[in-house]
């Protein structure tokens, strides 16, 4: 129970009442616009270290953030705060109202020297996967995971077939369509898919996240309307799904709440030390046990995920280190999040945005989704699955844009019971993506 003198009253912006946020926001900002010096040996008053990188970012991403959950429609349907701080930040940069050592400050800390985008991405896999249920994890193993693929094979071919009308080459159907949409959303998909890009080829990683994310984004819109239209669907043939709680035409339903565990520090700093050991494991497979298979190199995320995979099925892992990294992956997630699109706006070129919002990409976006519905349904069917519900929850939630995708398409399709299971599309599908990803980047580019 909370202490009702500690209540939050009034409005409140950043984690602090707002009079006190606004104050912390100008005090970071502005010694970005006081300059000292002249000529080349200018320089901004504020800090182009770790400390003032995340003065800047949070300062924006706060505001922006603030903003793009208050815009109607836009708060529930297009992505909220974190694509706005994405945009806003973008706009910034576009019209020159960022100092350039800002912006290579804010471009240095996110992901060059310091690198916190692969620290969050980290976070983030630990999370996802520990906190699945082992019990789901381990019974939908043997049926889900099909449904996935067949989802991800389906939209390929319909990506690639759309892609010839348009004259869009099939190895760039898939890495710059397919790949970013069936990723399993942003933070665990076009994310470290961007980064895989920027270490395979060298260009920036934001040269990739920019198209990758504006794709995302129309098949997010598209997975919501298809997940109505699939429960109306349901509704009118019956047949094709069951209670809107499971899967399964026998009835069993595997998708359970995950146990309430309370956690300390303790737990948290054991869940980070586990975090930082399964990305040792992924850097030497990736360097030295197993650089390639069959001739392409494998990325250490794809390796980190495997190997978190196997602890969370075996059973190993306590369930308070379990629980402290479902509250590590929720924090990154929930506020390092906008900080992470802070910097990828620093470094995006809003001109990319309007050459990309063409016909051709949405008609490429919605075919890929419809690919993900097919796919998955049919797939889900042959292993025991209802079509419908397969198809929401193994195709749609691979396609949308992650976590508030899922409640998205799941809220529209009235199966918010089926949460789980999209989580297991999100994370493991999305892990499963960077697999395949590894593979094409390192043939293809």
């Amino acid at each position: 129970m909370s202490d009702n003198k500690h209540e939050r009253t009034g409005l409140w912006l950043g984690g602090m009442p707002w009079w006190l946020a606004v104050a912390s926001i100008l005090l970071c900002l502005i010694p970005v616009y006081i300059i000292q010096g002249s000529g080349e040996d200018a320089s901004m008053v504020q800090s182009t270290t770790i400390a003032g990188s995340m003065a800047m970012c949070l300062a924006l991403s706060v505001i922006f953030n603030e903003i793009g959950e208050r815009i109607p429609i836009w708060n529930k349907y297009i992505g909220g705060g974190l694509l706005l701080t994405f945009f806003g930040v973008a706009i910034l940069r576009q019209f020159n109202l960022i100092p350039d050592q800002a912006l290579d400050a804010i471009n240095s800390f996110i992901s060059d020297d310091a690198n916190f985008l692969e620290f969050f991405i980290i976070m983030l896999i630990i999370g996802s996967v520990l906190s699945l249920d082992r019990d789901i994890l381990l019974k939908s193993f043997a049926g889900y995971i099909p449904a996935i693929l067949g989802g991800l094979v389906v939209a390929m071919l319909l990506g690639v077939g759309t892609g010839f009308i348009f004259g869009i080459k099939p190895t760039d159907a898939i890495i710059k369509y397919v790949l970013p949409i069936m990723g399993g959303g942003n933070g665990a998909g076009a994310v470290p898919l961007s980064q895989i890009y920027e270490q395979i080829t060298g260009d920036p990683a934001a040269s990739y996240y920019s198209f990758a994310i504006i794709i995302l984004t129309i098949a997010n819109l598209f997975c919501i309307v298809a997940s109505a239209a699939l429960n109306a669907l349901g509704e009118r043939v019956p047949v094709l799904t069951g209670d809107k709680k499971t899967l399964l035409r026998k009835g069993a339903n595997i998708a359970r709440d995950d146990e309430k565990i309370k956690t300390d520090n303790n737990d948290l700093f054991g869940a980070l030390l586990l975090a930082m050991a399964c990305y040792s494991v992924g850097r030497l497979m990736n360097k030295v046990i197993l650089p390639k298979i069959a001739g392409a190199p494998i990325h250490q995320y794809a390796y980190m995920i495997i190997f978190v995979v196997i602890l969370a099925a075996t059973g190993i892992i306590p369930a308070r280190v379990r629980a402290g990294a479902k509250r590590l992956q929720s924090f990154f997630s929930g506020y390092m999040g906008i900080v992470i699109m802070c910097g990828m706006g620093a470094d995006f070129d809003l001109g990319e945005l309007f050459n990309a919002v063409a016909p051709a990409n949405i008609i490429m976006a919605l075919m890929i989704v419809i690919g993900a519905i097919i796919g998955s349904a049919a797939v889900g069917y042959l292993v025991g699955f209802y079509p419908i519900d397969s198809a929401i929850t193994a195709g749609l939630c691979m396609a949308n844009r992650g976590g508030n995708g899922d409640l998205a398409c799941l809220g529209a399709a009235d199966r918010m019971d089926l949460i789980a299971y999209s989580q297991l599309s999100s994370r493991l599908g999305g892990g499963i993506v960077l697999i395949v990803a590894s593979f094409l980047f390192s043939f293809w580019l």
